[in-house]
């Protein structure tokens, strides 16, 4: 009897540690703790500057159909500003805004990101070229996240809002623009989400440009990931 009343007493124990430890792990302020000092470090060792990629994997209900129609890990992406000593991201969701960048990279899966910047950075971007990126960008602050992905300035979304404001501040195409159907469109998770936003009238030849396609421009640089 004493042998059961102890064996059951430690399993309480191991599955209240493992219950703590659990919480503990997906608290919410634990992560953000943890992110702030992963940040810290980054920026210590100089491996993040102004006008920085940054590229996640979205929780979003979205985020595995991009995935697989993209062919790529990477679902959301942000441009990195910095603003008296603190790094922010500048990106669409709902609605376009800045975050900053421990609360952006602590919303990803696993606080996973990768961090990308244009190979020639420090002779391009310049104070004066960043003011103009900044510049460019305040336009679409506040502006609907675009579910539909079409390519207009009414809604935007998080790549096509990087491509855009790089391209008319400064001159430079981050990423080869594509159209719809040159994405994989069989997914089944895919499908449900195009019935979804387009019904049966798919706009095919819509012009779009994904995070996949900025994640693999050659303009750019991996200088930081984890």
């Amino acid at each position: 009897m004493k042998k059961r009343i102890v064996i059951l007493g430690l399993l309480g124990l191991l599955i209240f540690s493992g219950l703590y430890t659990k919480q503990k792990f997906y608290d919410p302020k634990h992560i953000l703790d943890t992110t702030k000092a992963e940040v810290q470090q980054i920026v210590d060792k100089d491996g993040i500057k102004n006008g920085d990629i940054i590229f996640q994997t979205s929780l979003s209900g979205q985020s595995k159909a991009i995935q697989l129609a993209t062919n790529s890990k990477y679902s959301h992406c942000g441009i990195v500003y910095r603003d008296k000593g603190q790094f922010y991201v500048f990106e669409a969701i709902q609605p376009v805004t800045t975050t900053p960048l421990t609360k952006w990279i602590a919303r990803g899966e696993n606080g996973h990101y990768v961090i990308k910047r244009l190979k020639n950075a420090d002779q391009i971007l310049t104070d004066k070229s960043l003011q103009k990126m900044k510049r460019e960008g305040e336009q679409f602050i506040g502006k609907d996240y675009d579910l539909t992905f079409e390519w207009s300035d009414d809604k935007i979304y998080c790549s096509e809002l990087i491509w855009k404001v790089y391209q008319r501040a400064i001159g430079i195409e981050i990423g080869k623009l594509e159209k719809l159907s040159n994405f994989d469109l069989t997914h089944e998770a895919v499908k449900k989400k195009m019935n979804e936003r387009y019904g049966d009238k798919i706009p095919k030849n819509e012009i779009v440009i994904s995070p996949a396609a900025i994640f693999d421009s050659e303009l750019l640089l991996t200088v930081n990931s984890n």
